[in-house]
């Protein structure tokens, strides 16, 4: 995100956190409107021009979605008057508030992450499946109904709200890219980290705990570690925690000798 973006952003959920009355439904409302922001050119370029008023963009807000709840209305409203860097990146805000209304309506951040990234991992496994939530050419809805049987009667109804909006709106990005942010989104509003372990065998308790410690000390925050088990790695641990990547595995010594050998 460009400079404009992010201080909006910092505002946008600084706002949030503050807001009462926040439930499951003001994250849906937003994402919902967020997505016929993405889905009109128009209302992209008008909401995030910045030479429009403030007051004439919340003019807009007010008549194209009239039916939204106080705090949901409230947050857009904010939201738009903003400067953001261009219409996409507004886009990308919307979303990441909605994610947020939601995992601090539904109170559950921690099973909603884990949840979230158990489907990541199913997805994954299942070239089918990933084909289908991916397809670029399917309805929204098809998608979002496929969703609703897998995970329906077994998620938080925050987890199901978000997969749900992002696999309606994938905006370019792979469908376990989307659903590793989201998670991140919702770790972020607990307070929290998200750290992907990947080892070649499962890591004890202990090891976990040890690790946990040793990450939060470095990233001065708390880490939820979502462990991997991917026989390829050979040994030694590859951990993600955002954009940073620390592989301390064989698999990539191997694949640095090879390249020193080669060169």
């Amino acid at each position: 995100m460009g400079s404009a973006s992010r201080q909006a952003l910092r505002t946008a959920i600084d706002v949030l956190t503050a807001a009462k009355g926040v439930s499951v439904a003001t994250g849906e409302q937003l994402m919902t409107a967020g997505r016929a922001v993405e889905e009109s050119g128009q209302l992209r370029t008008l909401l995030g021009d910045p030479a429009i008023a403030p007051d004439e963009k919340s003019a807009i807000v007010a008549k194209i979605f009239p039916g939204l709840e106080k705090t949901a209305a409230s947050l857009l409203t904010g939201i738009v008057q903003s400067r953001w860097s261009n219409g996409d990146e507004l886009v990308a805000g919307i979303e990441e508030v909605g994610v947020r209304a939601i995992a601090q309506g539904d109170g559950h951040t921690k099973a909603i992450e884990a949840e979230l990234f158990a489907f990541a991992r199913i997805v994954a496994s299942d070239p089918e499946l990933e084909l289908a939530l991916g397809n670029k050419l399917a309805e929204g809805e098809s998608k979002a109904a496929l969703v609703d049987a897998l995970l329906g009667k077994k998620a938080h109804p925050g987890t199901l709200a978000i997969v749900d909006h992002l696999v309606r709106s994938p905006r370019g990005r792979r469908v376990g890219e989307m659903f590793a942010q989201a998670a991140d989104v919702v770790a972020a509003s607990g307070g929290r980290r998200i750290a992907t372990v990947t080892s070649a065998a499962p890591l004890s308790a202990k090891q976990q705990d040890r690790l946990a410690a040793a990450l939060k000390k470095t990233y001065d925050s708390d880490i939820q570690l979502n462990a991997v088990v991917d026989p390829a790695v050979i040994g030694g641990v590859r951990i993600q925690i955002g954009d940073d990547v620390i592989d301390g595995t064989v698999a990539a010594r191997l694949a640095d000798l090879r390249l020193q050998l080669a060169g």
